[in-house]
């Protein structure tokens, strides 16, 4: 007879954290909770999930960098598909792994990483962001209340181990000037970097970006011209457009001419006009925000495009539908957020230096968790090209 031989199985330690650093992370952390909208965020004590799950990390949030619209979210001024409550507030930002599931294999306690809020399903489509922004698909929306529920605005949080992205610390702080706090103004330049990457712009390119006055769309603007790329930024404050010109071309010195402005205004043959004498625009960047509903600003920036050219829409605009898009072949894309892939080639533009410097790169203002309404309200008023508010709990 053929002998059977015995399989063993072994069971996974809870977590492969070194006892003595799972000691050190504390069994109770402050963090800014959001029950409701009548209350916004409120500073608690929570429990600390000390011993993470397969495939997740914890992380001692360093910088967790603030939205320009977080405020509205979280005061019920701005509709977005609402998590569970209680949780605790946030979005993407910068810290150090506290602790890991026993199934990672790369990544370390005390290791400086990029912790990424946007989730997306390992089995499935859906996606959601921590702290920001729950699902539509039932079963992502389930995992965001069950597994992910609580954002960065907390001294600790739990994310995915793929949603930890190593960065070269000593090389960003001290060769290339960025306080710890700045990295973090990666979580809006990636979103721009998503986009610009789905449709492929490369070096030499013209891209308009409209509107650029904004987070995201003034990120836009430096992360273009780290990609090699010239920008034609849209806005409608003429003194918004003057600041990121100047803040570009502090940034990349010798660059001048690689960024143009157009103001936006109701006079759509105006822009048409402005934009035709800037030659051959090959991309479009659009960011509009859902007030800009009915504006023609996006429509005359696809007109502009030449044949075959290409369009990102991450923003909130529909009244963009034009007979230009069909007899000029033009490719129009939605994206939302970026794929994991981008977060690893963003990271090396990054650490290679292709964005300014030191203090050229980011005005960043830096609060405590203490400071949640201020925090909120400098969001709103200190956003745009080269600028960023965080919480450092």
């Amino acid at each position: 007879m053929p002998t059977t031989k015995r399989v063993s199985f072994v069971s996974l330690p809870e977590t492969n954290t070194p006892k003595d650093a799972a000691d050190e992370v504390p069994t109770q952390h402050r963090a800014l909770v959001f029950t409701s909208t009548a209350t916004g965020l409120e500073l608690k004590t929570v429990p600390t999930p000390r011993n993470p799950q397969l495939g997740t990390a914890l992380v001692r949030v360093e910088a967790a960098t603030i939205l320009s619209y977080q405020g509205g979210i979280y005061n019920g001024t701005r509709q977005y598909p609402q998590i569970a409550s209680p949780h605790s507030g946030g979005y993407s930002g910068v810290g150090r792994i506290a602790a890991v599931g026993a199934d990672a294999t790369t990544l370390r306690v005390g290791q400086f990483v990029f912790a990424d809020c946007d989730v997306r399903a390992r089995d499935g489509d859906g996606w959601f962001l921590v702290g920001t922004q729950t699902a539509c698909d039932a079963g992502a929306r389930r995992v965001n209340d069950e597994v992910y529920r609580d954002g960065a605005f907390a001294e600790y949080f739990t994310v995915p181990l793929e949603n930890c992205h190593p960065l070269d610390e000593p090389r960003l702080t001290r060769e290339l000037g960025y306080s710890v706090a700045d990295v973090a103004y990666m979580s809006y330049l990636l979103v721009a970097y998503g986009g610009l990457r789905d449709v492929g712009l490369e070096p030499g390119e013209t891209v308009v970006i409209a509107p650029a006055t904004g987070g995201f769309g003034g990120a836009g603007v430096l992360t273009a011209l780290a990609m090699g790329a010239r920008v034609v930024a849209m806005g409608r404050s003429e003194q918004e457009l003057a600041r990121l010109k100047v803040h570009a071309a502090a940034g990349y010195p010798g660059r001048d001419d690689m960024v143009e402005t157009v103001r936006i205004t109701d006079d759509e043959a105006g822009i048409a006009a402005q934009l035709r004498a800037l030659g051959t625009i090959d991309a479009v960047l659009d960011f509009s925000p859902p007030e800009a509903e009915g504006s023609c600003y996006l429509r005359c920036a696809i007109r502009s495009l030449r044949p075959k050219g290409r369009v990102s829409l991450m923003g909130f605009s529909t009244d963009f539908a034009d007979h230009a898009v069909v007899m000029n072949s033009l490719c129009l894309r939605g994206k939302v957020m970026y794929e994991r892939d981008d977060v690893s080639r963003f990271v090396k533009l990054l650490e290679r230096g292709l964005f300014p410097r030191g203090k050229d790169f980011v005005d960043t203002k830096v609060f405590r968790l203490d400071q949640a309404n201020e925090a909120l309200d400098a969001a709103a008023e200190h956003a745009g090209c080269g600028r960023s508010v965080v919480f450092a709990p």
